[in-house]
């Protein structure tokens, strides 16, 4: 079930307001993901990820990593994320964040930057966290330049 985490005030006409709404909004979207790596199941690697995306309607859809002793059959956070958007009736995301204890903030992997580009923008916020509150603020475009997308599939002639 997505999360409802709109904040009061979004309707301010000024500039200051909208800026730190916007501040605001990336924070509660971080907000979803802290809470939900707290959920992973890493028992091998110890490595908990949380990520959350904003679909195009507002709603916040979060996941963690799930990890399975057989190491290729995990799946990542963002990609759960991704999943729960989609089964909730969302194909668009505006937004995403991600969390993981590291040193620097963890970007997704090269599948879960293919995942987020086929539902976002090439300037469609990420904003990269750890724990200890270190933040990267980027586009999915900054992370995956010359991505494939459905533009590649048109009709040859």
């Amino acid at each position: 079930m997505p999360l409802d985490l709109h904040r009061k005030g979004a309707g301010r006409n000024d500039a200051q307001a909208n800026d730190d709404y916007a501040k605001g909004r990336a924070m509660t979207l971080l907000d979803a993901a802290r809470e939900v790596r707290e959920r992973a199941y890493a028992p091998y690697s110890r490595f908990k990820v949380g990520a959350a995306v904003r679909g195009a309607s507002g709603a916040v859809y979060h996941g963690c990593n799930v990890e399975n002793v057989a190491y290729p059959e995990g799946t990542c956070a963002e990609a759960g994320a991704i999943a729960l958007m989609i089964a909730s009736g969302e194909t668009r995301l505006t937004e995403v964040a991600v969390i993981a204890d590291s040193p620097s903030p963890v970007p997704p992997c090269g599948g879960c930057r293919q995942k987020l580009a086929e539902f976002g923008d090439a300037d469609t916020p990420v904003l990269l966290a750890t724990t200890a509150g270190k933040t990267l603020h980027t586009t999915i475009g900054a992370l995956l330049p010359g991505r494939f997308d459905a533009s590649h599939m048109s009709e040859v002639e």
